[in-house]
């Protein structure tokens, strides 16, 4: 069993510090709600529409970020995912890093990339299953646009994964509603997993941002929502075993043919 927080936030885009004091305060709740692993928006640590000083401010995954937000779990004893921009040299990925204590830290890189802005910022990793043991779990990371296209998550469903963890970067449209309240949940039920979505909220100067964040049950159920316009920490228990019977009735990998 996992207790999975989802942290809604309004970040300040190109403000590294508010937005890492935001991640720290949210830590400290979520774990104080007995929660073991807490998620945050795509690019959370920047702000999404920091627009060319994401470039500047892109810190290494192995770098000053990863050591303080390591630290921040092992002070909690919360584990975080958290979207970031990650340097490789001259190269910057729209990536999410994964710390647990002093367990080494696990980055997953976008592979797919939405529209001019984010491609005029960074490099599409090849797809991968970027699968993680998170203290008994094992959970697989995608990054918001990502999850749009069924094969990403079929993959991490078929690497034995129980649930999906999706920063996201959602923006305010005419089928908003449509991702966060309906092809997620069929994420979900078409793969029988978990599949946290999670999302920023209010506006920068470059965009505005549709909220709508969730948790959804291998079902099809929402066990957390949040709404448009505020900020929200949802909690929720991943209990595979507790949908045992969805997954024997939804058999949908047993029975795939290729």
């Amino acid at each position: 069993m996992m207790k999975l927080a989802a942290l809604q936030m309004q970040a300040v885009a190109g403000d590294v510090a508010a937005n890492l004091a935001r991640i720290e305060r949210a830590a400290r709740e979520a774990a104080k709600g007995g929660a073991d692993l807490l998620v945050t928006p795509e690019l959370a640590v920047t702000g999404y529409g920091a627009g060319e000083a994401t470039k500047a401010l892109a810190e290494p995954a192995d770098g000053d970020l990863a050591a303080r937000l390591s630290a921040l779990s092992a002070e909690t004893g919360i584990a975080m995912v958290v979207g970031f921009a990650e340097r490789a040299g001259e190269t910057i990925y729209n990536s999410a890093l994964y710390v647990d204590g002093s367990a080494a830290p696990v980055v997953y890189r976008k592979s797919h990339l939405y529209g001019a802005y984010e491609r005029g910022l960074f490099l599409a990793e090849k797809p991968a299953a970027c699968v993680v043991n998170h203290r008994g779990a094992k959970i697989g990371l995608l990054i918001c646009y990502d999850v749009e296209f069924p094969e990403n998550v079929r993959r991490l469903a078929q690497a034995g994964v129980d649930a999906v963890i999706v920063p996201t970067a959602l923006p305010a449209s005419d089928h908003d509603e449509f991702i966060a309240r309906k092809l997620i949940p069929v994420r979900a039920f078409e793969n029988q997993i978990f599949v946290a979505y999670v999302n920023h909220c209010g506006a920068d100067a470059l965009f505005s941002y549709a909220g709508l964040s969730g948790i959804a049950a291998p079902d099809g159920t929402l066990l957390a929502e949040a709404g448009r316009g505020e900020e929200a920490l949802l909690l929720a228990e991943v209990r595979p075993a507790d949908y045992a019977a969805s997954a024997a009735t939804n058999s949908y990998l047993a029975d795939l043919r290729v």
